[in-house]
């Protein structure tokens, strides 16, 4: 005992002693243990693979050893004769299905290595003979048939012999295969017609084989040929500007390289597309400054239009009013309250007479209408195209005048050659067209008034327009006469400007003045009366 601890002691003490040359002096030292490392890490300067404190070694740590060594050493084996099996360390570190050879009777043949083997034995002659036969009837067999369908007229096939099959039923008794137990069936094989054609299509056209290969043409390597070399070799086509008697489509570019125009670069002035982009600059400044002065006209024209409109729209409207009454005119100089008020009532007064006596004239007409209407027979009604009325009753009624007739339906029709269209005068000695085209007595006596009517004075107003009391009334129509005519010489500058006095209108309307809030709610009571 004392001498093991004296030996472990020994083995401490150089185990802690155990360290690396100096640093010029490693030439051919390397590190095997962690020891040798000490502290440190790997050294560069030993060109092998170094695992300082065993970090990065695979399986680090274990081992059967007391001391954690790991351990690669592999167990002895023995074969079958008791012999060590030293293939053991080449299989090391191959897979398991790997096959290794290992030993010298794998590099031999099966028939040196097992000559008792009965599958590598050579077999009895008999075999061979029977193999033999059985091999040279399959190849005759083959050839036969393929000789006998290549020939136009073959010989009828010999039959097989006939085999005769005993047959027992599997249902047994007397209502069975007639009572019979069992059968005996002869089998022949069926005779076949030698002149009948073949079913299927064998004469196949097989293609034919490949030639026999060329000789072979001995020729030095082939070398790639660069970029370089390439393009010196390319030639452009040569593209007259003069002929074309193929006529032929070239493209612009062929044109062009054969020109030789394409070898020295052009260099354009940078000035171009300055001058360029000037000009689309000054193009849209001055397309943005004649939009926005069409649009400025217009929208000035529009506004003046407007303007126009509503002062045209107010003297309408002033004119409108006054003509009618629902505007008071205003009073003459000097005059009073009193007689404004007065005129106002008279011209409401007048205005419900003229809407009551339109009134009673409309129910006067459409009495009129309908009485003469109710007392026109049915015969005038038809010819004036009057809407018939039906009666109230479901049955339809006729008058009888129209049945006294001697030509219709029942008389023949009239001759088939007879063309009687226009053989009469339509509606002759009628009142129908001496109604339409002259006038009659009673016609004049239903608007035997109208003298009357124009007669009248309902549509003269009280008072008219300025300068107009002295005109005389019209028996025509307005006639219009040329300027400087006679008649228009003493006529002044004034009214020369002034055709249609809407110049003395509009001085009239701008010294009239406002009507008070009294007049304003007078003239809504008006109105409202009025719509009532």
């Amino acid at each position: 005992r004392y001498q093991q601890q004296q030996q472990q002691l020994k083995q401490a003490v150089v185990a802690t002693a155990r360290s690396a040359p100096p640093y010029m002096h490693r030439r051919g030292w390397l590190p095997r243990a962690p020891e040798d490392y000490g502290d440190g890490g790997a050294y560069p300067e030993c060109a092998v693979a170094q695992y300082p404190l065993d970090m990065g070694k695979k399986d680090a740590g274990k081992g059967t050893g007391s001391g954690g060594s790991s351990s690669t050493s592999l167990a002895v084996q023995l074969d079958q004769h008791g012999k060590v099996k030293y293939e053991l360390l080449a299989r090391q570190g191959h897979a398991k299905d790997k096959v290794v050879y290992s030993n010298l009777t794998d590099l031999l043949p099966s028939a040196v290595t097992s000559e008792e083997d009965p599958e590598i034995q050579r077999p009895e002659q008999e075999t061979i003979d029977d193999i033999t036969e059985k091999t040279r009837l399959a190849l005759e067999k083959l050839t036969q048939g393929k000789i006998a369908a290549a020939m136009p007229v073959r010989c009828a096939e010999k039959q097989a012999p006939a085999t005769y099959i005993r047959y027992t039923p599997g249902q047994q008794g007397s209502a069975f295969n007639s009572g019979a137990q069992q059968r005996v069936i002869r089998m022949v094989e069926m005779q076949k017609d030698p002149m009948e054609p073949p079913k299927f299509n064998i004469s196949k056209k097989v293609p034919r084989g490949p030639p026999s290969p060329p000789a072979p043409v001995m020729h030095s390597p082939t070398r790639k040929v660069t970029v370089k070399e390439q393009q010196e070799w390319r030639i452009p086509p040569s593209v007259s500007n003069w002929k074309n008697p193929k006529g032929y489509t070239l493209p612009l570019d062929k044109r062009l390289a054969a020109d030789g125009r394409g070898l020295q670069s052009v260099h354009i002035n940078e000035k171009f597309a300055k001058l360029a982009e000037s000009l689309y600059i000054a193009d849209r400044k001055a397309r943005e400054q004649v939009e926005m002065r069409a649009q400025l006209e217009k929208m000035t024209a529009q506004r003046e239009k407007v303007r126009k409109e509503e002062s045209l729209k107010m003297l309408a409207k002033k004119a409108r009013e006054e003509q009618s009454g629902l505007r008071p005119i205003p009073a003459a100089a000097g005059g009073g309250d009193g007689e404004e008020a007065e005129r106002n009532r008279l011209r409401v007064d007048r205005a419900r007479e003229r809407k009551r006596d339109a009134a009673l004239s409309n129910a006067a007409n459409e009495r009129n209408k309908s009485s003469g209407t109710r007392e026109r027979d049915i015969t005038e009604q038809i010819a004036l195209g009057l809407p018939q009325k039906t009666a109230a009753g479901g049955e339809a009624q006729f008058d009888q005048r129209l049945f006294n007739q001697s030509r219709g339906m029942d008389s023949g029709f009239g001759d088939d050659e007879a063309y009687s269209v226009y053989d009469k005068p339509w509606r002759q000695g009628g009142s129908l067209s001496n109604a339409l085209y002259r006038p009659s007595a009673a016609a004049t006596e239903n608007y035997g008034n109208m003298d009357e009517l124009m007669a009248t004075k309902r549509f003269v107003p009280d008072r008219g327009f300025a300068g107009s009391e002295g005109g005389t009334r019209r028996a025509g129509p307005v006639e219009f006469q040329q300027s400087g005519g006679p008649g228009q010489a003493d006529a002044g500058d004034k009214e020369e400007e002034d055709l249609f006095g809407v110049i003395g209108l509009l001085s009239e309307a701008k010294k009239a003045s406002k009507r008070s809030t009294d007049d304003g709610d007078r003239g809504d009571r008006d109105k409202r009366r009025r719509r009532d």
